[in-house]
Parts: structure tokens; sequence; C-alpha cells
């Protein structure tokens, strides 16, 4: 099915997501199989006040977050930077990455992420 609503998609608890800190909540609303390009996963992710993704290193691919409420500091390649709502992240190829939520009400992301050659 090509339309998803993920206002409307059951979250799934995911505690210490890459051996961060508490219970973030998040749903895959397609996978890989799914789709005819690279794309690995889409997901609607949603990290509660002081709720992280630890930080984490990935293979030959790209992933992408975008930010859709809250605020934190992500965390590329051992620099953080400040994000808020409409900020876009590319993590690249082997680089590594984490995010925190810093505010007082929920990070909201779309996460999703591109495989790199074969």
């Amino acid at each position: 099915m090509g339309i998803k609503n993920f206002y409307e998609a059951k979250l799934q608890d995911l505690p210490n997501c890459h051996d961060g800190i508490g219970i973030l909540r998040c749903v895959e609303l397609f996978s890989k199989d799914e789709f005819q390009s690279g794309i690995q996963f889409f997901h609607h992710t949603i990290l509660p006040p002081n709720t992280t993704i630890g930080v984490h290193q990935h293979g030959k691919d790209e992933e992408i977050y975008i930010v859709l409420e809250g605020t934190g500091i992500m965390t590329l390649d051992d620099q953080t930077y400040d994000v808020k709502p409409g900020s876009v992240i590319v993590n690249k190829p082997h680089g590594s990455h984490g995010l925190t939520n810093t505010g007082s009400s929920e990070l909201k992301l779309i996460v999703f992420e591109v495989a790199i050659g074969n």
C-alpha cells in the first residue's frame, strides 16, 4: 500500500535505542520490501523528554532525520548541533550519530535510511 498515515499508525515502545536512555516510541511505516529504490525503512519516531538515541555508526547507508516537533541535540561525528522543528539531518555513510531530547515536550521525527550501492 502506497499511502499510510503516521498519526494513525500504532507506535511501539523501543527501550534503550542504540544503548540510549529511556523508551522511545516508533513505527515503521514502510519497510525496504515496499520500495523499489535503496530506501531501507521509513519511521515515525517520538522521543519523550530526556530520552536519547545512543551514539552509533552505520555502514554503507545514509540516514535522514526530519524534526517535526520538539528540540534536541544531534551528535554527528563528535560534533553537537541544536535541532528544532524543520531541522533535516543527514547522517553520512560510516558516520557516527546520536540524538538527545533536551526539551520539555516530545521530540517527533521522521527517519529514513537509504542504502548506498550494492
